[in-house]
């Protein structure tokens, strides 16, 4: 396992999505448990979750408090792990997504997601969502007050734009640690992001890293999944899975990134946390390059 920062934490350069456990067509907890456990063997350290990744309306935070269960359950030392948790959206229950990110729901949200994951400080308080309603300032502030308070240690922002970014770091300045945007061999409409990301010295983690390759479970389909690509064809040629080459290939993209790709069994998340031994050569870098779209 290769490592990387989040501020002045060492955390492994892959992480686990473990949204997929706790949402539609989730894995019973037997296999759930075994998935991040899986991770852990594998030697990853960032688990991202968030309050709404749960299924039913009635059970906030059903990802969070899963994960908490499989950490006081594993059989090794869990004190490195960082989780990376997320506020200011919600899942009414009937497959949409909502966004609340006041100053008083964030707020509320934080400390409650401290209790289920049974931590006196979360390391990684992520804002999930801008929330048109409420000026970006705002919420940015909450979470500026959450961090003086000491509720949470480090902040992240999500599906943001470089301007938002840029008035973040201002607010928050050292406080603002990661960037979480989705980006993938299949959308790479945060392109900017990622630059900007990685000149302040952000981490960047790209949720549904594996767009083109693989399902998303937020989105469905994400890109084409045939064997057909060129990430297919290293893959063939390396002996390892397509998933693997397109973690491989956003590692190499620039130091700041740190992949957080969702499991629901453990083979996956074992093979994903495999991508950091895999070192792609310029002539197969620039042949993926060439195959991206756009």
């Amino acid at each position: 396992m290769q490592y990387r920062t989040i501020a002045e934490t060492t955390v492994s350069a892959v992480g686990l999505g473990a949204m997929p456990l706790s949402i539609e067509h989730r894995p019973d907890e037997t296999r759930a448990i075994a998935t991040i456990h899986a991770a852990l063997d594998a030697g990853v350290t960032l688990i991202d979750t968030a309050d709404c990744y749960h299924w039913h309306a009635d059970e906030v935070g059903h990802n969070e408090l899963l994960i908490a269960r499989a950490l006081a359950g594993y059989g090794g030392d869990t004190s490195g792990i960082l989780v990376a948790t997320k506020g200011g959206r919600g899942r009414p229950g009937d497959g949409s997504w909502t966004v609340t990110a006041t100053p008083e729901h964030l707020k509320q949200a934080a400390k409650a997601s401290a209790k289920r994951l049974a931590v006196d400080a979360i390391g990684l308080y992520q804002l999930h969502k801008p929330d048109p309603a409420v000026p970006w300032a705002e919420s940015v502030g909450a979470l500026r007050e959450l961090l003086d308070a000491g509720t949470i240690r480090a902040v992240g922002i999500s599906n943001v734009t470089t301007t938002q970014i840029r008035e973040a770091h201002g607010i928050l300045g050292d406080g603002l640690s990661s960037v979480q945007n989705q980006y993938s061999p299949a959308v790479r409409d945060s392109e900017a992001e990622l630059q900007l990301s990685t000149q302040l010295g952000l981490a960047f983690l790209p949720w549904s890293p594996l767009g083109g390759i693989s399902r998303s479970s937020l989105d469905g389909l994400s890109g084409p999944t045939s064997g057909g690509t060129a990430f297919h064809r290293i893959a063939v040629d390396r002996g390892v899975s397509p998933q693997q080459v397109a973690l491989a290939w956003l590692l190499a993209r620039s130091p700041a990134v740190i992949p957080v790709p969702g499991a629901s069994r453990p083979a996956s998340i074992t093979d994903s946390a495999r991508a950091t031994d895999l070192e792609l050569s310029k002539e197969e870098l620039m042949q993926l390059e060439d195959a991206l779209p756009g």
